[in-house]
């Protein structure tokens, strides 16, 4: 007969596996999925989509993607990529696109029917590309179609007349390629069938001659009379001579006029500060002009990273110093300015050493730009999947730096922040491969009296906690639970959700450490790159603590307070114990040896920097109150 307590053990159990199955089945995003059909049929050799993540809530965040304000794909645009391949028919589920530029790369095969399925299309250009085939009936029924460029392929087939048919078409250019056939009237459109042979031999001059006009002008050069020819002659150079005139004047004007428009952008408003910024403490008002030059004009030469609220360019100040800046898009919408404020915000309330300090801001009329310091050694993602792999002692470095992070966000801040998005990715490295949590584009200011706030579900699936995934509601728990996750991305080298060969396997990362830690096989959990270089019962500890910051139950898992306590080797055998009942638990002396193998710089080693680096690690802070140590790690960076 099973007692209460058996009776409530057991009901937790199946309580678990429900809910573990409800959230691996969660559906996709289909605009997800269709994006990353797209990329899985592309060969992407300067990896313009890297950060294109089948896991991500909604791809609003992706590089080359352009969202509407209700989070919808309205444009896919990789111009100039060198993307070969093939472009998949899942763009045809992309039924909210506007735009795709995928102009000028290497795309071949076929142009997918599935394109007739997009009614709001408005721009398609597949221009300077190796697309075969004809060219699909379907499209006539973009009805919204306005201008369309296929020139430069491999195009084959009759000429769609079809195309006379959608009603706001007014540009058309299927220049060389091999079509054939009669080609239609186009009145009052412009279009160019150029370099096309067979339908060149067959047809008029002067349908072949370049873009073609309602009412081409045709001159005849023929003339009985040599007076007359002499003349027309030289009337037609006198033309000619006065049109290249013109174009010249035509030319030199619009260079002057953007270059002057350049140098009005340059200074307008660069050097004055915008109401509503005060209170900033000792944050830097940067000009525009400032900021244009440090980064060579935001060359692409320049993007450190892309993303939803715009680009990161790497940029180097007039006294040397290097900067990341980002520069935020929609600055005229709510997007762009919420961003910017929020990030303003929240720095401004939160200065600790393992959290991105803001080194200034630009604010116009019509630029929203943040600076940063410039982070060498890129984010923990980054460097896990690098070589040589990351040691594990500096792995233990990285989540205890990561953790007093947190620590100060939720219980040193007031208000309270959550930061919502707690993932590797969002973990920097700074040139002492210090742990440095970045991106407040998704936090949230808390008062210390409430228990969560409720939003939108925004985040990469795999590291959101799963009552904020059900409920939309966050808390500090919910960061908890994504730190649980990075641990586990530091023991083993994968990311959340790249375990798993089958697609039934995919997301089953949390479960099989589970098993394995269960089982006693933790060492099949560590990173193979680490080969026998790391200590077992640190990555037992470890695991430990990353598998009671991921209870399912919010109220279950520890405060960021007692996880840094934990990582430390103070109170794990206890929180575990109570945890589970006081079943299983490695009964190993428990001891978080810090000293690192890390070969640092000169200036890792400086002993202001070891006041407020390194030396937080040593065994004598154990003895310090946890309040005390945050405070002194919550100066400056």
């Amino acid at each position: 007969m099973l007692n209460l307590n058996q009776l409530h053990l057991l009901y937790l159990f199946f309580f678990l596996c429900f809910s573990t199955l409800a959230l691996s089945s969660e559906p996709r995003n289909p605009e997800v999925e269709a994006l990353i059909n797209i990329k899985n049929g592309l060969h992407d050799p300067r990896g313009a989509l890297n950060n294109w993540d089948e896991f991500s809530v909604d791809p609003c965040s992706w590089a080359m993607i352009t969202c509407s304000s209700d989070n919808l794909v309205t444009g896919l645009g990789a111009p100039s990529q060198s993307l070969s391949g093939t472009l998949s028919e899942s763009i045809g589920n992309l039924t909210n696109l506007g735009q795709v530029s995928l102009q000028n790369n290497n795309i071949s095969g076929k142009i997918p029917p599935e394109l007739g399925l997009l009614p709001k299309l408005q721009t398609l250009d597949l221009s300077n590309n190796k697309f075969s085939g004809e060219i699909p009936l379907s499209v006539q029924q973009l009805s919204s179609l306005q201008y369309l460029r296929l020139n430069n392929n491999s195009l084959s087939g009759p000429f769609p007349a079809s195309l006379s048919q959608i009603p706001h078409l007014t540009f058309l250019d299927l220049s060389y390629n091999n079509l054939s056939g009669p080609v239609p009237k186009f009145p009052a459109r412009t279009f160019n069938v150029a370099g096309n042979p067979l339908i060149c031999r067959n047809s008029p001059p002067e349908i072949c001659s370049g873009s073609i006009t309602p009412s081409p002008l045709s001159v005849s050069l023929s003339s009985s009379s040599g007076g007359r020819s002499n003349r027309l002659a030289i009337a037609l150079g006198v033309s000619l001579g006065f049109v290249i005139f013109l174009t010249l004047a035509l030319g030199f004007l619009c260079w002057y006029r953007k270059k002057q428009r350049t140098l009005l952008i340059l200074n307008l408003n660069a050097d004055k500060q915008e109401e509503g910024l005060q209170g900033l403490g000792n944050l830097r008002s940067f000009t525009f002009r400032e900021l244009h030059v440090s980064t060579d004009g935001f060359s692409s030469k320049n993007i450190l990273g892309a993303g939803g609220f715009g680009n990161v360019y790497r940029g180097k100040l007039g006294d040397g110093t290097m900067v990341a800046v980002k520069r935020l898009k929609d600055v005229n919408g709510t997007t762009g300015d919420s961003q910017f404020r929020t990030e303003l915000e929240m720095i401004s309330l939160a200065v600790h050493r393992n959290l991105l300090r803001l080194i200034g801001y630009c604010k116009t009329s019509s630029e929203r730009l943040l600076v940063y310091p410039y982070m060498p050694n890129g984010s923990v993602a980054l460097k896990l999947k690098s070589k040589p792999a990351l040691d594990w002692n500096m792995r233990k470095r990285i989540a205890i730096g990561a953790a007093r992070g947190l620590l100060y966000l939720h219980e040193q801040c007031d208000p309270k922040i959550i930061h919502r998005d707690v993932k590797a990715a969002n973990v920097l490295l700074d040139e002492c491969f210090e742990a440095v949590v970045g991106d407040f584009g998704l936090a949230k200011l808390l008062n210390h009296e409430d228990s969560h706030v409720t939003t939108a579900v925004r985040g990469t699936v795999g590291h959101i906690a799963p009552e904020y995934l059900s409920t939309g509601q966050s808390s500090e728990k919910t960061d908890v639970f994504g730190f649980g996750i990075l641990l586990l991305e530091l023991i083993t080298g994968l990311r959340a959700l790249e375990f798993g060969k089958t697609a039934s396997q995919k997301g089953a990362m949390l479960e099989w450490a589970r098993k394995l830690h269960e089982e006693m096989k933790v060492e099949e959990l560590v990173d193979r790159e680490l080969g026998t270089n790391y200590d077992k019962i640190e990555v037992g500890e470890m695991l430990q603590v990353a598998l009671l910051c991921t209870q399912y139950l919010p109220a279950h898992r520890p405060k960021m307070s007692e996880v840094v306590l934990m990582l430390e080797g103070d109170g794990l055998a206890e929180k575990w114990a109570a945890s589970h009942n006081h079943s299983h638990f490695y009964h190993a002396n428990i001891s978080f040896k810090t000293n690192s193998s890390l070969s640092t710089t000169s200036h890792c080693n400086d002993p202001t920097y070891q006041m407020f680096g390194s030396s937080a690690f040593d065994d004598d802070d154990d003895q310090q109150p946890l309040d005390l140590l945050a405070m002194e790690l919550s100066g400056p960076r």
